[in-house]
Parts: C-alpha cells; structure tokens; sequence
C-alpha cells in the first residue's frame, strides 16, 4: 500500500503582518494541494491522507471553503482523505456539514467517525476527527479494540500532541505515543505539529506543506509512506511540496565587512521564494553600521520578505569615524570625554552605555550638520 501523509493545510490562514504579501501566501497554500496531488499521480500513490486542519477556520467564507475542493478535483486519480483538526473541528452545522449538504468531488471524502473505513482489500483506515478544538482524552484510544479483517494493514489517522515527546504546545489533544503498537498500526498518520517529524518507526507528523513562520520547518513537506504488510516497518520519504522557505538565521557581525555580509546573504537560495528572519549581534563601526543598513534596504527588494532585527547590533565610534568629522573646540573636548568615560572600567555598565549612547548621538549630530551645511562652512 503506498500513500502520502499530509495535514495542516489551514486554508483561509491570515498573513495580515506581511502587507501586500498576504493574498500570495494565501494562494501558495492552494498550490501546495497541487503540488500533492502532481506528487501523488507521480508516485502512484491513490490516496492522500489529511491528518486535521484542512482549513483554518471552521466556518470559512463559501469561496474559502471551495477553493481546495476544486483543487482535489483536478486530481480524479487520487482519492483524499480528510480529517477534522483542531481548526475546523466537526462541529454541528460548520464547515463538513456545509461541505456534505453542498456535494463533494467524487475523489474527496471527509473522515467524520470514529469508524473503520476500508480503503482497498485488505487495507483499513481507522480515523479519529475532532468534534471540538480541545479534547482532553486520547481519541485515538478506540483504534486498539477497532475490529478489522483478519490480516489487514490497520492505519491510523488522527490530530494532536503526542505526550510526553515534546514541549512544543499544550498537551491538548493528547496522542498516547505507543498507540500504534497497543492499536497494530502499520502507520499512524498525525497532524497538529508543523513540521516533519518521526515519533518512532510507525508514527509521523507529516508537517505542514507550507509553513507559516520562521524558526521551524524551513520548506513544506509531504510524506511518501510504503507499508508492504501489517508487520513490516513502513518506508517514509519526506517529500518537498512548498513554494516559499523560510529562514531564521542569528549572525554575529563583529569585525564583519558589510559588503562580504550582503554577498553571504544573496548567496541564499531562491531568494525570491524566501522569507528570511535575520537577527544581527556584535559590534560595528559607525560608518559599517550606516554601510549596513543601506544594503539591508536594498535586500528587501530581493527577497520575498526580509525581517531585519538590529537591536543587539551596537554601534561604537572608532577613530576613523571620529576623525572624518573634523571635530574642533567643544566639540572636540565632548567627544574625547565621551570616548574616554565609555570605556572607562571604573564606572558600572549603565554609565559606560550612556557615554556610549551619547557618543553616538554626538556623531550623528555632527554628521548631519557636516551635510546640511552650505558649500564652503566648515562643519
């Protein structure tokens, strides 16, 4: 038996921070259903598991509701199969029972019991939906009595947190680790966790195919899953389904030349399919301080989205930064007290940063009168 493993579509997601980006991270997640269906008819694979949040929201707009259905229809090879997760939760009169007084594609079928369905001979899908967001007992639990055909390959579908594996949210939805072994799953298929993840041989995450922030899983994923008979461990291939990637990267600059930092970064690749979230540390020079936030600008033309953090970037005035100003009299005598207090070790920290942070401030002071002043003064 051979299928694909996917979940956490969460079509209709709002991506209202990322300004006129948000309409193409929406659709990018409408193409991901493309991509799975293009993935499966490659593969042979004639089903494609769904482990929970197909959509976002359990009462999504009627175009939000539709738009992934006519995706799955283009695919009339495939059969999918769709589970309710903690956003779109089976709840009386939302979203799958709209779907079902609507009509369905004949290739999609909503998992909406906890009962056995038999996919092929021989091979039975035991599926445990949602009914609300949070559950506090284990729905896969009814698996381990499930009666199915002698000899059948038994797979799991299901939504939530395995316990005790990881801290990554609250354990609602609680998943018993050991369920495919107390249950004589071939495969648990879960969802929930956005990124690709083996919990042991027989249990995955699948992640999700388009990931919706930086710091997890950089590319969206699918899962290929082979499973030869009830007893042998199954084959999964993590698969590359999304469009965009995203990058969560913490550079120390200290030393760095603003133009080998630029190069570093346009060496990414894809940039325009990346979203980079870039946290900068260390200390710089005025004058490279300057010199990188002018190629930082430039770079947001280049990437899908850059997000730039500075704040543990210092600035520190080196002598060449003092001497291009042409500092004189009181300005002069300033600058050396400050110079001279910012790195003074008999004073605490908070007085070394003020000195510091009035340094700076004097020098870009100066350093705009040294523009603004007329052809011929002296700054």
């Amino acid at each position: 038996m051979r299928f694909i493993h996917t979940a956490d579509w969460q079509i209709g997601k709002s991506f209202r921070r990322y300004g006129v980006r948000e309409d193409e991270l929406k659709r990018a997640r409408l193409h991901a259903i493309g991509a799975i269906g293009a993935l499966a008819m490659r593969e042979n694979a004639p089903f494609v598991l769904v482990a929970g949040d197909v959509y976002d929201h359990f009462a999504p707009s009627q175009i939000t509701a539709n738009e992934p259905l006519e995706r799955m229809r283009a695919y009339p090879g495939v059969t999918w199969l769709l589970l309710p997760g903690n956003h779109d939760p089976h709840r009386p009169d939302a979203i799958w029972d709209r779907l079902m007084r609507g009509g369905l594609p004949g290739n999609v079928r909503p998992m909406l019991t906890d009962e056995m369905v038999e996919l092929a001979p021989g091979v039975c899908l035991l599926p445990a939906p949602l009914l609300r967001n949070s559950e506090t007992a284990d729905l896969t639990a009814w698996m381990d009595g499930a009666t199915t055909p002698p000899g059948a390959v038994r797979i799991g579908l299901a939504h939530g947190s395995i316990t005790g594996f990881s801290d990554e949210q609250a354990q609602s939805n609680p998943i018993d680790p050991a369920r495919a072994k107390s249950a004589g799953l071939a495969y648990l298929a879960l969802g929930d966790w956005h990124r690709t993840m083996k919990i042991n041989e027989r249990t995955w995450y699948s992640g999700t195919p388009e990931p919706d922030r930086a710091g997890g899983q950089k590319i969206g994923q699918a899962l290929l899953v082979d499973v030869a008979s009830p007893d042998a461990t199954p084959n999964v291939t993590p698969m590359d389904v999304g469009k965009y990637r995203w990058e969560s990267r913490e550079m120390d600059l200290r030393g760095a030349d603003p133009a080998d930092f630029e190069t570093s970064l346009r060496a990414l690749p894809d940039l325009h399919h990346t979203l980079l979230r870039l946290t900068c540390t260390g200390v710089l020079p005025l004058a490279a301080r300057a010199d990188l936030e002018r190629r930082l600008m430039a770079l947001q033309a280049a990437f899908f989205h850059l997000e730039t953090d500075l704040d543990s970037l210092a600035a520190q005035p080196s002598d060449e930064d003092l001497e291009t100003l042409d500092f004189d009299g009181v300005l002069r005598k300033s600058a050396d007290l400050l110079r001279a207090q910012a790195s003074d070790v008999n004073l605490d920290a908070a007085g070394r940063r003020i000195a510091n942070d009035a340094l700076i401030e004097l020098f870009l002071i100066s350093q705009n009168m040294r523009k603004t002043a007329p052809a011929g003064e002296a700054s």
